[in-house]
């Protein structure tokens, strides 16, 4: 399916109908798709001709000739590669997004762009060994970043030295022959969500990771909106407190240096070597370190310090939410990343301050949940993020094709 694509708005709209909701029958498509039988019969044999669906057998009777079922292309394969802070994972997905291979890796973003690409094409090696691809239909990547999603690189990201502009897509498509697109981790976070997670059956929501950074994915209308330049829903960098600790992009009192990854285990570390937590004081002595993971499992056993800890970083979190609420009014709101392992206790939290904050009208009918998907929704999101791209016709935008 290399270069290949859909030749027009029904064939694109036969393309998502089967990644969605799986195979169907000719008859099904017809009634979906608008188009009568005659003239979608001849789009489906052209899709088939091109390779991007196949027959799958004969659909059961609905009285009359009986139709055949159609799916999409067995051959189909995605790649997802989801960079981390600290980890590099990858995976190959089916035309479903159903992920057939995966493969996890530590790295450090610190020694650059090429290094970490060269580590990420490595793995696909292995993948494409572990699910027997021989060739890609498009690859989606996420980055912990602020990404100029129109020109696929990385913009001035805070913790990313040596990536600055660096063109990401363009390498990664001359060394995989297909189509790339690449975005912020956390929007495509919220596209798995969308797909596969709690946020299926919502067309209007948000995503907010709480890891390393923090970040929000925002779906309006069942899609991502990026803004202007691709920076929108960078909550990290709001400001909660004019005289707080001095955050990584310059500025002081952002949210992610109160309660991003890297502030925790500075809180954590300080509370250890104080004796302020007994409990993070012990896992320091033991292993030499503290982790954001520690001060959840610590809050958990009903260390007082550990769980100020989770309730301060919380009614933050809350604060910038509720204002969120207030402007777009989503109709849920889905928290994930490294940092919401800490639970319920996170979530009990972030949930009073929202909800005690904004109107009724905005929270009344809107949820506030754990994602259920954990570190598959951005491998998921990238494969749909690119499974979205080449299931538009041929008047939608192909930046992403390789040359």
């Amino acid at each position: 399916m290399v270069g290949v694509w859909p030749d027009n708005r029904h064939q694109a709209a036969v393309l998502r109908l089967l990644r969605d909701g799986g195979p169907r029958s000719r008859a099904e498509l017809v009634d979906a798709v608008g188009l009568s039988r005659s003239k979608l019969a001849v789009e489906i044999d052209r899709l088939i001709d091109r390779g991007l669906v196949d027959t799958a057998g004969p659909a059961a009777s609905r009285g009359g000739r009986r139709s055949s079922v159609v799916r999409i292309a067995a051959s189909t394969r995605f790649l997802g590669i989801d960079i981390g802070a600290t980890t590099l994972d990858l995976a190959v997905t089916d035309g479903e997004m159903r992920i057939l291979g995966r493969v996890t890796e530590r790295t450090d973003l610190r020694k650059g762009p090429t290094a970490v690409i060269g580590q990420a094409l490595e793995m696909v090696n292995k993948l494409r060994v572990e699910t027997a691809t021989t060739r890609f239909t498009g690859a989606g990547v996420g980055i912990p970043g602020p990404v100029s999603f129109r020109e696929g690189m990385p913009v001035s990201p805070p913790f990313m030295p040596g990536w600055h502009r660096f063109p990401v897509r363009e390498t990664l498509a001359a060394e995989l022959s297909c189509p790339v697109l690449v975005d912020n981790d956390v929007n495509i976070m919220a596209l798995g969500e969308m797909h596969s997670g709690i946020a299926r059956s919502f067309e209007d929501f948000l995503f907010v990771k709480i890891g390393a950074g923090i970040g929000c994915g925002i779906v309006a209308a069942g899609e991502v909106y990026r803004g202007a330049t691709g920076s929108a829903g960078d909550i990290g960098h709001t400001s909660v407190d004019p005289h707080g600790p001095v955050c990584v992009c310059g500025n002081s009192g952002c949210l992610e240096a109160f309660f991003g990854g890297a502030a925790l285990t500075r809180d954590a570390l300080a509370a250890a070597r104080s004796g302020r937590s007994p409990h993070l004081a012990d896992r320091l002595r033991e292993t030499g370190a503290v982790t954001p993971v520690d001060v959840s499992v610590a809050a958990a056993d009903g260390d007082p310090f550990a769980m100020g800890m989770v309730r301060d970083g919380a009614r933050r979190v809350g604060q910038v939410l509720a204002g969120l609420v207030s402007f777009f009014n989503p109709g849920l709101i889905v928290i994930g990343g490294g940092v919401a392992g800490i639970g319920h206790a996170l979530l009990a939290e972030i949930r009073s301050v929202v909800y005690r904050s904004s109107l009724p009208l905005a929270t009344g009918d809107m949820p506030i949940a754990l994602s259920e998907m954990g570190d598959e929704a951005g491998l998921v999101g990238a494969a749909r993020m690119i499974s979205d791209h080449i299931c538009h016709d041929q008047g939608a935008s192909h930046a992403a094709r390789p040359a």
